[in-house]
């Protein structure tokens, strides 16, 4: 087994040729399939979910930290399609993503869209309600968020519901974080 400590955060490889891919790009490694991320958003929250768990995310080619939140999302349950794509803003118009909620990556899951660096256990969440919302989005790239963490550096961020008219209102909201847990 081999640890690195990259911007706070552990990686952990149990393949030795890995232990040099880990980049300083957001604390992200580079090959996210050979690493397993310690971090506080691993804790499911949500076991009982029961819904869909297919779910197709469209990212840059070049963006390290969608593919970190993509192992946080399979680490909760969900099938992932990765698609890697230089057209990703034409997806999100496509996909009516009001332009003050864009961040990196797209998924697509159950006919919502989920935006941005959103915690898995809130993806679930909002799926189970069966709302009229088009979708979730957590806007830019938080530090501390599944994907963006950082160690200590830990930025309050809200997740944001949107509708089709993109008029948006808060999910929920994460007014700070610790290493250990996490505060609502």
């Amino acid at each position: 087994m081999i640890a690195a400590v990259v911007g706070g955060t552990m990686y952990l490889t149990t393949n030795p040729e890995q232990s040099k891919t880990f980049s300083h790009n957001s604390a992200v490694a580079q090959d996210v399939n050979a690493v397993a991320l310690a971090s506080v958003w691993d804790r499911e929250t949500e076991p009982d979910y029961s819904g869909t768990l297919e779910m197709t995310v469209y990212r840059s080619p070049s963006c390290g930290c969608c593919g970190v939140w993509i192992e946080h999302a399979k680490k909760h349950g969900f099938k992932i399609k990765d698609i890697k794509t230089e057209s990703i803003e034409a997806l999100k118009q496509e996909y009516n993503v009001p332009s003050e909620l864009v961040s990196c990556h797209t998924a697509i899951i159950d006919g919502y869209v989920m935006e941005g660096h959103i915690p898995a256990d809130d993806i679930k969440r909002f799926l189970e309600q069966k709302n009229e919302l088009a979708g979730l989005a957590v806007p830019v790239m938080p530090l501390g968020t599944p994907g963006m963490e950082a160690g200590d550096l830990k930025q309050p961020f809200q997740i944001l519901a949107f509708n089709d008219k993109g008029e948006v209102e808060v999910f929920k909201q994460y007014l700070r974080q610790m290493r250990s847990e996490i505060l609502e």
